[in-house]
C-alpha cells in the first residue's frame, strides 16, 4: 500500500480544495492509505473527515504557498507519518519540507495559468527555476496544456509534468417539475433561456464582457437571462456596470450558491470569458455533465475543454460580439443547441469524469514511486 499525504493551505473551498475532495471521494483505498494536512481554521475539515480520511492541521500555512515557520512544522509531521508521498497543492513550504524531512517523494498539481515573471522565462532565471523545479519534486501534475506550458515556459523539465484533466462527478438531473421550482426561486420565467457564468467575481474572469454580450442578445431580441453566480472582489463594480447600462432586468447576480448544480440544471448555455488563471473549469465539465454546450473564450484550457461545433463555441478574449454571435447562434437553432448538447456529454463520459481522473492520477503515483499495479 502506497502511503499519500495531501498538503493543501486553503482556508475556503476553491477548486484545489474540489479537486481534492473529488480524489478523495474516488480514490482507491485499498491500494493507497491517505490522509490529508490542512490550515487549522480550513472549511475542508468537516468534509474530508464526512469521506472518512485523516486530518491533520499545520499552523501557519494558512492561504500561503510559503512560510518558513511551516516548513519546521511540516518536516516534523513528514517526518512521523513517514509518507511514500507527499502530494501539495502550490504548497512550496510543503516541498521543501518533504525534501528535508528524507526519502519522500514529491508531487505537486499545477491548477492554473498566470503570467510568469519576465526573470523566469528566459536566461539564467529560467535556469535556475528548472533546476529548482527538480529538486523540490519527482512529478508535476498539470490540469491542461495550457498550465503544462505555464511550467515548461520557466525552465520545468516538459518530461516531468504529465497532464491529467480535472474531473467531476456527474451533477444530478433535476426533473422537469424541479427546474421549474428553480426557476421560480431565482424569479426566471419558463419562457426565458438561461445563459449562466459560474466563476469568481474577479477582473480576469471576464464578466464585464460577459454583461456587454447580454446587452446584444438583448437587442437582438431574444428573451434571455444572464445569470452571474458567485462572489469575489468585483461584486459590486460589476452590479455597477450592469445598472449603469440598464441590464438589471436581464443580468441576474445570485451570490454564493450552495447548491450550483440547481443553475446548472436550468442553464441552455455556460459561458467562460476568462482572460486570466483558468486551466480547466470545473464548473465547465460539470455543466457537460449535464449535457450544457459553452462558449468560452480562447485563454488557457478553455480550448482544450471545448471545441468549435462538438460542445460549443471558442470565441477570441475580451470580445463581447464573438461571445453574443456565439449564444444568438445557439439560442436561435434548436437542432443545433441539441446537437452540441449531445456532444457536451459525449465528451464529458469519455474524457472528463472523475473516475477517469483518479485512475490517472493513481496511475501516476504509482510510475513516481516505482511500483506496478497488482
Amino acid at each position: 500500500m502506497i502511503k499519500l499525504i495531501h498538503v493543501i493551505s486553503d482556508t475556503n473551498i476553491g477548486g484545489a480544495g474540489k479537486y481534492l475532495l473529488t480524489y478523495l471521494a474516488n480514490c482507491d483505498r485499498n491500494a493507497f492509505d491517505v490522509s490529508v494536512i490542512v490550515p487549522a481554521d480550513s472549511r475542508l475539515i468537516p468534509e474530508i473527515d464526512s469521506l472518512g480520511f485523516k486530518t491533520i492541521t499545520c499552523d501557519g500555512m494558512a492561504d500561503k504557498s510559503m512560510d518558513f515557520a511551516a516548513v519546521s512544522a511540516l518536516r516534523r509531521i513528514f517526518r512521523a507519518e513517514k509518507p511514500d508521498i507527499v502530494h501539495t497543492h502550490a504548497v512550496l513550504s510543503a516541498r521543501i519540507a518533504a525534501r528535508l524531512a528524507g526519502a519522500i517523494k514529491v508531487i505537486y498539481t499545477r491548477h492554473s495559468v498566470f503570467p510568469q515573471k519576465a526573470y523566469l522565462t528566459k536566461g539564467v532565471g529560467k535556469g535556475l527555476n528548472g533546476l529548482a523545479g527538480k529538486f523540490l519534486s519527482d512529478g508535476i501534475i498539470a490540469v491542461a496544456g495550457a498550465a503544462k506550458q505555464n511550467l515548461t515556459d520557466t525552465g520545468i523539465d516538459p518530461g516531468s509534468v504529465k497532464v491529467i484533466y480535472n474531473g467531476v462527478d456527474p451533477q444530478t438531473v433535476l426533473s422537469a417539475e424541479e427546474r421549474s421550482s428553480v426557476r421560480r426561486n431565482f424569479g426566471i420565467a419558463e419562457d426565458e433561456f438561461v445563459v449562466a457564468i459560474i466563476a469568481r467575481l474577479e477582473e480576469v474572469k471576464g464578466h464585464t464582457y460577459f454583461i456587454d454580450a447580454a446587452e446584444l442578445v438583448k437587442n437582438a431580441g431574444i428573451r434571455a437571462r444572464f445569470v452571474i453566480a458567485g462572489t469575489g472582489a468585483c461584486e459590486s463594480s460589476l452590479r455597477a456596470y450592469a445598472e449603469g447600462k440598464g441590464m438589471s432586468d436581464t443580468v441576474l447576480f445570485t451570490g454564493f450558491l450552495s447548491n450550483v448544480g440547481d443553475l446548472e440544471n436550468i442553464m441552455d448555455i455556460q459561458a467562460n470569458a476568462s482572460y486570466g488563471t483558468e486551466a480547466a473549469s470545473l464548473s465547465l465539465l460539470e455543466g457537460m455533465s449535464l449535457g450544457k454546450p459553452a462558449v468560452v473564450s480562447d485563454f488557457g484550457g478553455n480550448p482544450e475543454l471545448i471545441s468549435d461545433g462538438l460542445n460549443g463555441y471558442v470565441v477570441p478574449q475580451k470580445d463581447a460580439a464573438a461571445m453574443a454571435d456565439a449564444v444568438i447562434r445557439l439560442l436561435s437553432d434548436d437542432v443545433l443547441r441539441q446537437k452540441l448538447s449531445d456532444g457536451a456529454l459525449r465528451t464529458f463520459e469519455s474524457r472528463f469524469t472523475s473516475k477517469i481522473m483518479t485512475e490517472q492520477m493513481e496511475n501516476f503515483y504509482r510510475s513516481v514511486t516505482g511500483e506496478e499495479k497488482k
